[in-house]
């Protein structure tokens, strides 16, 4: 028996006598005030084949971890003086969370136990002990230890997994973030050329629904789908004949209904495509008035989303301030004049309130900058 005293010289034999099995190169921390119970647990431990440390108090067993984080289990006592094991067990399961602790004591006290566990301890043994009790403590340590360390491999290896497959997936939505501005830059260059009145148009309006939309606080996602609806709203032109696109003088009541039409077709071709199904309902109202008297179905006030709002304000900015074949471009202070007389009959006063904010500069300098980006990089989402 293994006691305060020391250990029994006939079980010390009987030990010795032990085989060693050679691939156990464990590696034991024995914490224990007392020379004589710390030397025989270091000879014990040592026989059956582990690799086996001392040290005399907690300050010395924290050095010890410092330097050797290959620990695989803590032997400690409970009673030392200056900070006691459970201090210590305290410390460990805080600083080394992979290293198991077993709690080594002579005091018969359940809440000595119950405060052990809870503060991390995974195994308690009473003094006096025997060599098979605390062979059989030190095996269920280091297999408690194992399992440890293969979870904190399998969460690093789940989490490098991640990571990657992260990485990859970004990379991947990149590219399909690319492919969707090329799709759309696409469609939008067929609309140019059948349109090349309004060669620009597209663009230009994007830059000035987002600008506005930004003012206004909306979120990234939110902004990107008024964009791409922004940026097709006159898509549904496409399937205007050229008679009616194209006519240079007043169109009759019969040809405007025709022409109405466009946001409709465009509705239908852009709901179609999932990833634009979110900007669809743009490009069916963008032509609705705040005060129901627009097209094509007569939407008053808040029924309009919020994103037609908006691009209405950019639409008739750009329009006013472009060239058109029956009279030419004015300036962006008329412009502003006349979007402010339409608060509330055309336009959402709220909205009108927010461009009115902005300096008159913003809205020049953001059509020079589309009118001069190379082909191939406008980005529809900004």
């Amino acid at each position: 028996m293994l006691t305060q005293q020391g250990f029994m010289p006939a079980q010390l034999t009987a030990m010795q006598q032990k085989e060693v099995d050679p691939k156990r190169q464990e590696h034991i921390l024995v914490v224990d005030d007392e020379d004589s119970v710390r030397g025989v647990l270091v000879r014990m431990l040592e026989i059956s084949g582990y690799d086996v440390s001392a040290a005399a108090n907690a300050e010395q067993a924290l050095l010890h971890l410092q330097d050797d984080p290959g620990c695989d289990v803590v032997l400690t006592d409970v009673m030392m003086p200056g900070a006691n094991g459970l201090s210590l067990l305290d410390v460990i399961c805080r600083d080394h969370p992979g290293v198991p602790v077993v709690m080594l004591t002579a005091v018969h006290d359940i809440h000595v136990a119950t405060n052990a566990f809870r503060l991390g301890a995974i195994d308690y043994l009473l003094k006096p002990f025997d060599r098979t009790q605390l062979l059989e403590v030190v095996v269920r340590a280091l297999d408690h230890g194992r399992l440890l360390k293969q979870n904190a491999a399998y969460r690093q290896n789940l989490e490098q997994i991640i990571c990657f497959r992260t990485s990859r997936l970004r990379a991947t939505m990149h590219d399909l973030e690319q492919s969707y501005n090329s799709t759309l830059e696409a469609m939008g260059d067929a609309l140019d050329l059948r349109d090349t009145q309004t060669e620009g148009h597209s663009r230009r309006v994007t830059a000035y629904t987002i600008a506005l939309a930004r003012e206004l606080g909306l979120e990234q996602e939110a902004l990107s789908n008024i964009a791409r609806g922004a940026f097709l709203h006159d898509i549904g032109k496409i399937a205007t004949p050229d008679a009616i696109l194209l006519k240079r003088g007043k169109l009759t009541p019969p040809e405007i209904q025709v022409m109405h039409q466009h946001c409709v077709r465009g509705f239908e071709m852009v709901n179609k495509i999932p990833f634009l199904r979110n900007a669809a309902e743009l490009v069916y109202a963008h032509h609705e008035n705040f005060d129901g008297s627009g097209y094509p179905r007569g939407l008053r006030g808040e029924a309009i989303p919020l994103g037609a709002r908006i691009f209405a304000i950019a639409d008739t900015l750009d329009a006013i301030t472009s060239d058109r074949h029956y009279r030419k471009c004015l300036s962006f202070v008329q412009a502003r004049k006349e979007i402010a007389r339409c608060a509330g009959s055309q336009f959402d006063p709220r909205i009108v309130n927010v461009f009115l904010g902005l300096p008159l500069k913003l809205w020049s300098d953001l059509r020079i900058e589309v009118e001069h980006a190379p082909a191939g990089t406008f980005d529809v989402t900004l």
